[in-house]
Formats: C-alpha cells, structure tokens, sequence
C-alpha cells in the first residue's frame, strides 16, 4: 500500500488515545477508531507508521497489529487465547534438552534452566526437564499455576503474551519478556539456541538470516508493547 500520509500525531479521546494520520483517526481491520490504553503505547505505534517509507509495509506493523488484535478480537477470544498459551507448558522448549554433544547441552542449562528457575520463583510453577524424544508429563500443580499466572494477564497483555510465546516456542521466555526480566535480544538467542550452534558449525543460510531478521524486529516490537502496558 502506498503511502497517503504526510504527518502522524496522537489524539486524546474520551476512552483513550488514537492515532491520527493528517488528522484522521487509524481505524482497525473492524473498522473502529483505534484506540489505545495507554499514551505511551500510543506514542509507540504512532512511531511505527512515521516509520513507514513511501510504500506502507504492513509486515512491519507489529505494534499496530498487537493493539488491533487486543481491541478488535478481546475478550470474545480471551479463554481461547489463554488455553493456547498455557499449552506450551506441555511442550516448552526449555524443558526439551539434548544429551549430546556435551557443548550444546551445557549451552542449554546455562541459557534455559536460570528462566525456569525464575518461573519456580515467581509463579510457584517448577517444570520438569528431558532429554528424552517423547513428551514429557509436567506436574498438574505446576500447569495450573501457570494457566492461573495467563488468566491474570488483561487482555491487553494476554495479546502481548500470546505473541511472545508462539514467536518464542516458549511460555516461560514469553512470561519473563512481558515483565521485562529479559529483553528482545536475550529470548532471541534463548530462543534459538540450538539453531545458533549449529550456524557456528556450518554458517548462516539466506533464508534463515531473513527468518531471523524478522523475528528479532517482532521481538523488538512485543518487547516495546509489553513495557508500555507495566
């Protein structure tokens, strides 16, 4: 889409902030003004479509898609949206670890057990590690705990949460970047641990390095969504 804008400001309204190109509230794919909770999270999305160039990149709008999915698809798709998130707690990727070679395993109980260890601290949610190829049974306490810490979140950042948790394949690295205990380029590299040591091996692929770019600028993104909302 090209671009039909030349200036971009924040607007105060009665239930919130909008963003206004050339003075005209953005409106979400429902076809509502846009409204945002918060002024810094308006400010922030406001920044991403003076970012644009001349042609409107819509994959980079992760900010403007986080707070449309938050005003346009919560709470109708609340319960879904919590059920799938606490099913990572089934198949988090910090609990899957690899045996061998000894580098990598290491690599991994130094980078993944510090979050769930964090995770056992903060939400009293201790979850079993393997380096078996089956699924391993986590404690029934341990999935309630956490699905009670996911139903806790407002919709708002239970949008934010989902996002950080499927980019991340991880609900503990998601939970620990909604409360800024790690940042964008932590859960990254925690994220893809395994993929990163074997591009030390045998290099970085064009199509990998591009998968990367992209999701470090989403994490980036989900990052700033989530401190707007603390």
């Amino acid at each position: 889409m090209k671009r039909f804008y030349k200036e971009v400001s924040v607007g105060a309204s009665g239930d919130g902030h909008r963003i206004l190109l050339d003075g005209r509230p953005v409106n979400s794919p429902a076809r509502r003004p846009l409204v945002l909770p918060d002024v810094a999270l308006a400010d922030a999305v406001a920044d991403e479509w003076r970012g644009q160039g001349e042609t409107i990149a819509q994959a980079g709008m992760v900010l403007t898609r986080l707070a449309s999915t938050a005003q346009d698809r919560m709470p109708a798709l609340r319960d879904a949206a919590i059920a799938e998130v606490a099913d990572y707690a089934l198949t988090d990727l910090l609990c899957y670890r690899a045996a061998a070679p000894p580098e990598l395993a290491q690599r991994q109980q130094e980078s993944w057990q510090p979050w769930l260890d964090w995770l056992a601290r903060t939400h009293g949610a201790k979850l079993v590690v393997t380096t078996a190829m089956l699924p391993v049974t986590q404690p029934e306490d341990a999935v309630a705990r956490l699905r009670h810490a996911i139903g806790q979140q407002d919709d708002w950042r239970l949008v934010g949460l989902h996002a950080a948790t499927t980019a991340l394949g991880s609900v503990v690295l998601g939970l620990a970047l909604l409360d800024g205990e790690i940042d964008a380029e932590q859960a990254f590299a925690a994220s893809l641990l395994d993929e990163l040591y074997e591009i030390e091996r045998w290099g970085l692929e064009r199509d990998a390095q591009r998968r990367h770019e992209a999701l470090r600028r989403d994490l980036r993104a989900i990052e700033r969504f989530a401190a707007c909302l603390r």
